[in-house]
């Protein structure tokens, strides 16, 4: 399953939120049924509880497709099994699109977002 951090419940039109944990939104792609699920981000970035990535693992997602994401991020989602991947999309739906052709990256430390060091 892939998260998409998102600014609310478009689905595929969504935008991508500039920075993961403090999205509105999470969309979910599960590529087996090519479905999508938009959830309300619940993490203690946004009054609920657990970090960011403890909270898309909660939910299945074993891969982040994000534009900007801070380094402890990083080394968290590493540590929980999640592969994250930057991108400059746009759209969940040019999201999905860099991840089917292959034009995505994936997350170094040293792509990580400088505010949030």
């Amino acid at each position: 399953m892939i998260a998409i951090p998102t600014e609310g419940k478009l689905g595929l039109e969504e935008k991508v939120a500039e920075h993961f944990g403090r999205c509105k939104t999470y969309t979910l792609f599960d590529e087996k049924n090519g479905k999508i699920k938009v959830l309300d981000n619940k993490s203690e970035h946004k009054g609920g509880f657990g970090m960011p990535p403890e909270f898309i693992k909660n939910i299945g997602a074993d891969i982040l497709i994000c534009r900007d994401i801070g380094p402890r991020a990083i080394a968290l989602c590493k540590d929980l099994g999640i592969d994250v991947y930057v991108a400059n999309s746009q759209t969940v739906k040019e999201a999905i699109e860099f991840w089917k052709n292959g034009k995505i990256k994936r997350a170094d430390p040293k792509d990580s977002c400088k505010v949030h060091s």
